[in-house]
């Protein structure tokens, strides 16, 4: 496994994470169990920063989705970067962390009434209109309370990311945004720039996830940016902001070679300048919404090893205390993950194994061939780059809890989200009294 960011084998042989001892933690904290590398995500958050926001105003709004915490939010806010959001839920989130709500652009493409109403009564800086039912309801809140809220309209650039179908989301053919091509975009403009109820500020695009070719970045800047111009010479509207998304991948497995994000904060500002010259436009605000290049390198899982099944010939299985409850990507779309025995670090590799979970399903597979020491019940399996998108889509599949999540820093653990327990599960069930 790469170690990253303050990983490192310590002189017991044993994994360590911001000078934490990983076996220390699981006894201590339990498992399964997500441990936050602060120091790298400081780290990342530091680089974006320098990227981007010390030049022209350009800004950089972490995605919250990839994981969400009101501590997350703190770090966020201490590295001076924004905040993007996609429901109430995650708002409230922010805000319960005294996240500055003029830093947050609330996204999605079915806000309810409700949090439509919430997002203006807090003041968020931006509001993120995805369709045309949207732009109109929120036209009427807005006319109706006195608002006149920040907008960006989401675009479809017809730009494909050429990653997995599920995380491809800039194409035609998406539930996302107005389409560019067919005439859907410049209307959407013509009628948000004319509202007296919406000051629209500019356009925002995200053309999916997990994705290592620049060029994918700059085709979706020049395309957003000669559709700026069109919009110009169609309606005379001059947008101020270009927000560009997310989406750069980040090292799985051995094989991914992402790029830096030096890399893609110059592919992309380079794309931009092109066309700003091109169209003699003034240059846009750019924005930026990272979050798994953020998130997901400081994150790692521990699980405790259990039971094991060797079939001769074909494969040996050894089951861990988590599994697609605690991280489903593996088996929403084959995610490949790398693995080490944090108690075993140092230790040569003597088989091959296949990781499963614990979930009653035969798809419940992390890992299919991971090279180990020789392993029995208790070691401790470490799998890193989870950071992102393994908590926030946690469930309680099989009636399992969610994990702990800590977050290590200089010899120091502190827990971040609690790990629930099975009274957390019965909480919000209630039995109809005329079933006794």
């Amino acid at each position: 496994m790469k170690l990253q960011g303050t990983m490192q084998i310590n002189g017991q042989g044993c994994l360590e994470i911001g000078g934490c001892d990983v076996a220390d933690l699981a006894r201590n904290f339990g498992t399964p169990l997500i441990i936050i590398d602060e120091a790298l995500l400081r780290d990342n958050a530091g680089r974006y920063r320098q990227a981007f926001a010390r030049d022209d105003g350009d800004a950089v709004i972490y995605a919250s989705k990839a994981f969400s915490s009101p501590a997350i939010a703190r770090i966020i806010d201490n590295e001076g970067l924004g905040l993007d959001v996609v429901s109430g839920g995650e708002l409230r989130i922010a805000l319960s962390a005294d996240f500055p709500p003029e830093k947050i652009f609330f996204h999605g493409n079915n806000k309810s009434l409700p949090e439509l109403e919430y997002a203006l009564s807090c003041g968020v800086g931006r509001i993120v209109i995805d369709n045309r039912h949207e732009l109109l309801q929120l036209e009427q809140i807005s006319a109706a309370g006195g608002y006149r809220p920040s907008v960006l309209l989401r675009l479809a650039p017809g730009v494909d990311a050429h990653s997995h179908a599920y995380i491809s989301t800039g194409q035609t053919d998406s539930k996302f945004g107005f389409n560019i091509f067919g005439g859907d975009a410049l209307e959407a403009v013509e009628r948000a720039w004319k509202s007296p109820y919406l000051d629209l500020k500019g356009v925002h695009c995200h053309i999916g996830s997990q994705i290592f070719d620049l060029n994918v970045f700059r085709c979706a800047a020049r395309v957003m940016m000669d559709f700026l111009q069109e919009a110009r010479e169609h309606s005379g509207w001059t947008a101020a902001e270009l927000d560009l998304g997310g989406g750069l991948g980040v090292y799985y497995t051995s094989g991914d070679k992402p790029p830096s994000i030096e890399d893609y904060a110059e592919a992309i500002k380079e794309a931009v300048f092109q066309k700003c010259k091109e169209h003699k436009f003034p240059r846009p605000r750019i924005i930026v919404e990272p979050g798994r290049s953020m998130i997901s390198p400081p994150g790692t899982t521990v699980y405790t090893l259990g039971s094991s099944k060797e079939i001769p010939g074909v494969r040996k299985y050894v089951a861990v205390d988590g599994g697609m409850s605690d991280n489903p990507r593996p088996a929403l779309y084959q995610a490949a993950y790398e693995g080490i025995i944090a108690n075993k670090a140092a230790a040569q590799a003597e088989e091959r194994v296949a990781v499963t979970g614990r979930c009653c399903e035969s798809g419940d597979m992390l890992i299919w061939d991971l090279a180990v020491p020789r392993v029995e019940p208790g070691d401790l399996l470490a799998i890193s780059c989870t950071g992102a998108y393994t908590y926030s889509m946690s469930s309680n599949y099989n009636a399992l809890t969610r994990p702990a999540v800590i977050l290590v820093k200089e010899g120091h653990a502190e827990i971040i989200v609690e790990r629930e327990t099975w009274g957390d599960l019965l909480r919000l069930h209630r039995i109809p009294e005329r079933l006794f």
